[in-house]
């Protein structure tokens, strides 16, 4: 099974208590063929970053994806594998 790696600009603050006055982020997400998010990463402006996957699936600042990507939303956003992994492990 081959994973697909998405990039997606949120040019919107979060509208959540905790991390509204965070500023805009950048969602990665890692799924898999079908799109069910596996990994998922949420940078922010001010250089918070979010992780989540099956071993980290919430916290008290969001939580993993819990619905396939809509692939109209995210066709011409795919990045490479390495791309992701440059995020994910820093």
């Amino acid at each position: 099974m081959n994973n697909r790696y998405f990039k997606k600009i949120w040019n919107e603050s979060s509208g959540d208590d905790v991390t509204d006055s965070w500023g805009n982020s950048i969602f990665y997400f890692e799924t898999d063929t079908n799109l069910n998010v596996l990994k998922q990463i949420q940078v922010f402006e001010n250089g918070k970053i979010l992780k989540y996957d099956e071993q980290n699936y919430e916290d008290e600042y969001g939580f993993l994806a819990d619905q396939p990507l809509e692939i109209e939303d995210f066709e011409e956003e795919e990045i490479s594998k390495i791309n992701f992994y440059e995020i994910w492990i820093n």
